[in-house]
């Protein structure tokens, strides 16, 4: 079978170091073990580099990530998660039996829709000096419902024993939570999860902290 040229091209992640979903799909690139390119997009100089003119001819809603890959771009970070496992199934990231399968998109869904959205860099400014407060009511809202899901899903991670797109929305949606200074330690089962994942290569190597955009003085 003959590989079209854009097939054989290194992916293209434009993302922010700090952005939770620009990290979901440098984790599930780092699981696949695919090279890839990143054109860093800083969320706040110059008022924002996501809102010129050029970045929303790549992706008019103007959000990071976007990934150019095999010859189109995508955006939306689970979209894109699901078009890699698609088209490069190993490891997978979505269990092969239905109610597990549901119940990984169930907790991606918990996170990527009900909590990750308001804390948005867009929302943010839009509520201005309430935004501290803002993001830890809806992050505590958000980890109240999602601590005994998973006290019923997981086992080593979020659901089962085996790493899937769940862990891949889990772990970015901590690091904000630490971020906006909520007692995860409320959260024992995301507490515990969260600490066995970042035990992971994949987790460790995608970390905001060690991105190309990643600045020598990086904020916590």
């Amino acid at each position: 079978m003959r590989l079209s040229l854009s097939c054989l091209m290194k992916p293209v992640l434009h993302g922010y170091y700090r952005s939770s979903c620009s990290w979901r799909v440098r984790i599930a690139f780092a699981l696949k073990g695919m090279e890839y390119d990143q054109v860093p997009v800083n969320l706040v100089r110059d008022g924002g580099q996501q809102l010129t003119t050029r970045f929303k001819a790549l992706n008019p809603m103007q959000q990071v990530p976007a990934v150019t890959i095999d010859g189109f771009t995508l955006s939306q970070s689970l979209a894109i998660i699901q078009y890699i496992e698609e088209t490069r199934p190993e490891p997978h990231l979505l269990p092969s039996e239905p109610k597990t399968r549901a119940q990984v998109r169930m907790i991606c869904d918990i996170i990527a829709s009900g909590i990750q959205p308001l804390q948005n860099l867009y929302v943010l400014l839009k509520i201005g000096e309430e935004k501290i407060h803002w993001g830890q009511h809806f992050i505590q809202r958000g980890f109240e419902a999602l601590e005994p899901i998973l006290v019923q899903t997981a086992g080593k991670y979020c659901v089962g024993n085996e790493i899937s797109m769940a862990d891949l929305c889990l772990v970015p949606q901590v690091y904000n939570a630490e971020r906006f200074k909520v007692d995860v330690t409320q959260f024992p089962t995301i507490k515990r999860l969260n600490e066995t994942l970042l035990q992971h290569e994949a987790f460790k190597t995608s970390h905001p902290s060690c991105q190309p955009d990643t600045p020598d003085d990086m904020p916590i």
